[in-house]
């Protein structure tokens, strides 16, 4: 049913027909502790308010929402010129659970690239361990600490001797670079912003005869020192 389209009541205690209105004319009866008249909702009082660019009622309190223009979506105050603005966002599906998102009683959660989720499928990709936008696929939080801990673990991990040499180019997905890299099964390394979210652009490239004589020369080199010392 379209609610916006509603013109009159049927009240289920006195039978009587009217004008759609929060209170019965005929018995008094409250239709709903909460009536919005271009919405034509009745519901309990949850400290609704329509919002107007919106369309649609929203629950409240009021004065602690905004709605962003650009977003055309009601956030929550402390989001006020602190998140990222994607023109009419709230228009799209969730990209976790495909429901929609502009007309959901569930809160939506901004990311910081400016794409929207709900608040409970953010909650499940943090409790699944997904660390990526499902459609941008920038990194949703701060990845240091992660990046850092790949550092160690590559460190601990080398490749074996006939790929230790081989580069990659790829993409990052956080900073849109584009690097040529050495390649590690662990993880390729963007060289501008040092993230790990990043995508494969082309296949292994092996280093030449000469580069690899260059590159064992430059081992033999490093190596020299040390065995000076001992």
């Amino acid at each position: 049913m379209d609610r916006f389209q509603v013109k009159e009541v049927r009240c289920a205690v006195c039978d009587s027909v009217q004008q759609a209105q929060q209170v019965c004319t005929s018995c008094g009866v409250k239709f709903g502790e909460y009536y919005c008249d271009i919405c034509h909702l009745f519901d309990k009082n949850k400290k609704q308010y329509h919002c107007q660019p919106c369309g649609i009622c929203r629950i409240g309190p009021r004065e602690k929402y905004f709605h962003c223009l650009k977003c055309n979506l009601c956030l929550a105050s402390d989001l006020q010129g602190k998140h990222k603005c994607v023109e009419n966002v709230s228009r799209q599906n969730c990209p976790v659970c495909m429901e929609d998102i502009h007309t959901s009683r569930i809160g939506a959660h901004v990311l910081r690239c400016g794409h929207l989720l709900h608040k409970t499928c953010f909650e499940d990709m943090y409790r699944t361990g997904a660390y990526r936008c499902p459609l941008c696929m920038q990194s949703v939080w701060d990845m240091e600490h992660a990046w850092e801990q790949r550092d160690k673990e590559i460190a601990q991990t080398p490749m074996p001797p006939e790929y230790q040499h081989t580069t990659v180019k790829i993409l990052c997905n956080d900073c849109q670079s584009h690097c040529m890299v050495s390649f590690h099964v662990l993880g390729m390394k963007c060289s501008s912003c040092g993230s790990y979210n990043t995508v494969q652009d082309s296949g292994l490239i092996q280093p030449t005869e000469q580069q690899q004589q260059q590159q064992q020369q430059q081992q033999q080199q490093q190596q020299q020192p040390e065995s000076d010392t001992q």
